[in-house]
């Protein structure tokens, strides 16, 4: 289960990406870079500090072809039709909630202390958005939007939570989501 939602997480921030530099007007290789930026920018920063190698998206090039055809599809799309009012902030809600729960569970099977697998799951699910928001000169959604971090942070905890009296690791996964994205 973690594989597919993280594949679904690089999608749904990718989507989110492509929405964010499509609004700075960036041309298809600059909407790729920052689809892809915000696409694995978390998770890469978690490999990085928990010292995981190869990066996951090294390991696995499955991440750069859901980058690659959610950025085109989506590119595409917006060119026909203008993207929903809050398509982005939906994009970016899935995805924190997604990479969060995944953040967490690669925390958590590195054996790491349930506050550093909260870290962990904050920077997975937030990191990507905030490289997105830099690179189309924004001010980063979770500097002025405290709910953002605070999303994260409660998801995780709820997630471990679950699992310390008893509720199976997959239905944590989806009760943290769920808090997530309620509170996103």
């Amino acid at each position: 289960m973690l594989y597919w939602a993280d594949l679904a997480g690089v999608a749904v921030f990718a989507v989110s990406g492509v929405l964010a530099a499509g609004r700075k007007r960036l041309d298809l290789l600059g909407v790729v870079v920052v689809a892809a930026l915000t696409a694995v920018g978390g998770g890469t920063t978690r490999d990085l500090l928990l010292d995981r190698h190869p990066i996951f998206w090294i390991a696995d090039p499955t991440y750069l072809v859901v980058i690659g055809a959610a950025a085109l599809a989506t590119f595409v799309y917006v060119r026909v039709r203008p993207p929903p009012l809050g398509a982005l902030l939906v994009a970016d809600a899935l995805g924190l909630a997604l990479f969060t729960m995944t953040g967490a569970q690669v925390a958590e099977s590195a054996g790491l202390a349930p506050i550093i697998v909260v870290v962990m799951a904050t920077m997975t699910g937030a990191a990507g958005g905030v490289l997105r928001d830099i690179m189309c000169a924004e001010i980063p959604l979770v500097l002025h939007r405290d709910i953002y971090a605070t999303a994260a942070i409660v998801g995780a905890a709820i997630y471990l939570a679950a699992q310390a009296i008893g509720v199976d690791r997959t239905w944590a996964f989806g009760i943290g989501m769920a808090a997530v994205l309620a509170l996103r």
